[in-house]
Parts: C-alpha cells; sequence; structure tokens
C-alpha cells in the first residue's frame, strides 16, 4: 500500500512541474486528469509554490548581499 502512495505522489509531482512550465502534451493531459485526485495535486501544487518562492528569495538575497 505504501508503494501506491509514492506512485501517486510522483504522478502528482510529474503533472504539477509540467503544469509550472506551461508544457504538456493532450495526451499526457488526459492521462493525468484520469488518475489523480485533486486534493493531492492542490497539496503539491502548494508546497511547489512555497519551494519556488524560497528558491527565489534566497537568490535575491545572495544577489543583494554581494
Amino acid at each position: 500500500m505504501a508503494a501506491g502512495v509514492f506512485v501517486r505522489l510522483g504522478r502528482s509531482v510529474k503533472a504539477v512541474g509540467w503544469s509550472f512550465l506551461g508544457i504538456r502534451s493532450k495526451a499526457g493531459l488526459d492521462g493525468d486528469h484520469k488518475g489523480l485526485k485533486p486534493l493531492e495535486v492542490v497539496g503539491v501544487g502548494l508546497v511547489g509554490v512555497f519551494v519556488l518562492i524560497g528558491v527565489l528569495a534566497t537568490i535575491v538575497n545572495v544577489a543583494v548581499s554581494k
């Protein structure tokens, strides 16, 4: 059962990552809609946003401090 959770989480991370980049084939998008739970995708998306903001803030802090 634990392996299935990690597989679903991996698929959610992959779908959210592609959506952040804005590139995804139609077949891949349709497959995502069929196999993913919306709550998992929202959770992964929120974590991804916080990570992206943290990375950008770190880059800005490093650039300004020099």
